[in-house]
């Protein structure tokens, strides 16, 4: 234990692609601009959502808490990966490794539930359009996204003091570009069954169980869609319902490969490249999708630049 105690107080050397400067120097581009669309459209999304009264409604609530989401989970793992690509130290401290780890298991929690509560808004849209508002009143859209918020708050508790208490015998090297679980477990020098008794649970808890939810709302959906005789409705249903499930497709398909596979089946490489989809692409491409398929948010746009 003395050995994991004394190795807390050094920095962690993130190795990411270190072999292989010429490919990290193009990466650092492509995060760059990535991030710069993440910061853009996000930030945009929560503005309009906010200012626009128009769009005051359940479902821009959930969509604007989801880009804070984003926001909040690129800008802290991001900046940090820009500076180890930019320049020849790989290194982050151990309070800036925890810190990053923990920032991530917690928002990417509170992202999987977000999804589940805003496919069950969409839900009551489709097939309860007489009593949506009484269903989706303020109160109770507000408790779902405190307890998606809290959820992914314990969880990322849970997972942080368990993977932060294994002895890591001197070892520094991260084998990523940033603080994760499966690159943290690998670390250690001892195996931990408990650990992976917790994170598949978790997984299941985080993952199974929202994504099930998921497929069963839009299974309904897809039943009242088929029912609808007005070809201009069902045609708005689709492009909302169909926004929503191609983040849930990106963002859920990557971190169900990543965490719930077996951690020997695939290369460290291949775990880098999801690393960096989800972590750069997918909190991108999610206002992309919303704004590009959705009618609403780009007439909002209008309204408050006066178009």
């Amino acid at each position: 234990m003395g050995t994991s105690n004394g190795s807390s107080r050094t920095d962690f050397i993130l190795l990411g692609f270190s072999d292989r400067p010429q490919l990290e120097h193009i990466i650092s581009v492509i995060v760059f601009i990535f991030y710069i669309i993440t910061l853009v459209g996000n930030t945009t999304i929560i503005l309009v959502s906010y200012l626009d009264t128009q769009i005051h409604t359940p479902m821009y609530f959930f969509l604007s808490n989801l880009s804070f989401v984003d926001l909040c989970y690129t800008t802290s793992i991001i900046p940090q990966m820009l500076v180890n690509l930019w320049g020849p130290k790989k290194s982050i401290t151990y309070g800036g490794c925890v810190l990053q780890f923990f920032f991530a298991l917690d928002l990417g929690a509170t992202e999987c539930l977000l999804l589940a509560v805003m496919a069950y808004d969409r839900y009551a849209a489709v097939c309860q359009p007489l009593h949506y508002t009484v269903i989706m009143h303020p109160e109770l859209c507000q408790k779902m996204v405190l307890i998606a918020w809290l959820g992914g708050l314990g969880s990322a508790l849970i997972l942080c003091s368990l993977t932060l208490k294994l002895p890591r015998c001197g070892h520094r090297e991260v084998d990523n570009f940033i603080c994760e679980m499966p690159a943290l477990i690998k670390m250690a020098c001892v195996y931990s069954k408990v650990i992976e008794i917790v994170v598949f649970a978790l997984g299941v808890v985080f993952l199974l169980v929202p994504l099930s939810l998921i497929l069963i709302s839009y299974g309904v959906i897809t039943q009242a869609v088929m029912r609808i005789k007005s070809a201009a409705r069902w045609q708005k249903i689709l492009h909302t319902c169909g926004s929503h499930l191609t983040v849930v497709s990106l963002f859920y398909g990557t971190i169900i490969y990543m965490y719930m596979k077996p951690h020997t089946s695939a290369s460290q490489d291949e775990g880098k490249f999801l690393t960096l989809f989800y972590t750069i692409v997918t909190p991108s491409l999610n206002p992309l999708i919303y704004t590009l398929r959705n009618k609403d948010v780009k007439t909002a746009i209008k309204r408050i630049l006066c178009i």
